[in-house]
């Protein structure tokens, strides 16, 4: 049995918010296998209802049924997950499925479990495209990357995969860092990324050569300085994460703090902001 109250999403989805005047939904579960005893069930459901309208409360509605059949949820998922190609030569390829590369694919092999990340979602590939951009212009060739809010590791393992010498994931969901670890052992990435629970800056307070930190508006508003921080003078941020109607909130928040904007990646309503770091 679960009872879902109505909310209206706050902060980009990080927060909600009730709306009592809205209707809640309960919703339960009976075993199909004897028919008889879930008709039963239903008419007692209804039944009781019924009483319930006697004392006054708000408006109850009707008693819906439907047959869900049996699954397995934990792995039904996978099949709407399919190799996705992003760019030019970047190709997402899930562990259960299989794909014929092409000589100049670069493919990441990715289980996210419950992590963020799949390259189904127009931030990540707006990321994704951004580091082969990256890559393109030699930017990545021995670079140090710090991946912020890293997720299933999908982006750190790009940079990784395209020439970074190192990279180090960060986030604060310990499921994510073992699924990015997971993840890099899976692309024979030991040595080259490793992930870590906890926020920017590290805690050896490093800086890298190129960050990228695919989060919300709200959050990279709240960052900003901390993410100037760890770039490298003459370094590159790729932020991505940011509805179009907060662009100009973004960008006006990394340049006060001394990251020229510098190019712009969009999909949709979703924008990826890069910004550099002037030379000391």
């Amino acid at each position: 049995m679960a009872v879902e109250a109505a909310f209206e999403l706050l902060d980009e989805g990080l927060a909600a918010r009730l709306d009592p005047a809205r209707p809640a939904t309960v919703r339960g579960y009976v075993s199909g296998l004897d028919a008889g005893a879930a008709r039963a069930a239903v008419a007692q459901v209804e039944r009781e209802l019924g009483h319930l309208q006697a004392f006054g409360l708000r408006p109850i509605g009707d008693v819906r049924t439907r047959v869900v059949h049996d699954e397995d949820w934990a792995e039904a998922w996978k099949e709407h997950f399919p190799v996705l190609r992003v760019g030019r030569r970047i190709v997402v390829r899930p562990t259960w499925r299989k794909h014929e590369a092409d000589p100049d694919d670069v493919v990441i092999s990715l289980d996210p479990g419950m992590a963020f990340g799949t390259g189904l979602h127009p931030t990540t590939r707006l990321c994704l495209a951004g580091i082969e951009a990256w890559a393109d212009d030699g930017l990545l060739d021995g670079a140090d990357v710090l991946d912020v809010g890293c997720g299933s590791g999908i982006l750190g393992i790009c940079a990784a995969l395209l020439g970074a010498r190192e990279v180090l994931g960060l986030d604060t969901d310990p499921l994510a860092v073992q699924a990015a670890e997971a993840n890099a052992a899976r692309n024979e990435l030991e040595g080259a990324f490793a992930a870590r629970r906890g926020s920017p800056p590290p805690a050896e307070r490093r800086q890298f050569d190129l960050v990228q930190a695919n989060l919300v508006a709200g959050i990279l508003l709240q960052l900003a300085t901390e993410l100037r921080e760890v770039v490298r003078p003459g370094g590159r941020l790729l932020a991505s994460g940011i509805f179009v109607d907060r662009e100009g909130e973004v960008a006006a928040a990394f340049e006060s703090v001394g990251l020229r904007v510098v190019g712009r990646h969009s999909e949709g309503d979703w924008v990826a902001l890069e910004a550099a770091r002037e030379p000391a």
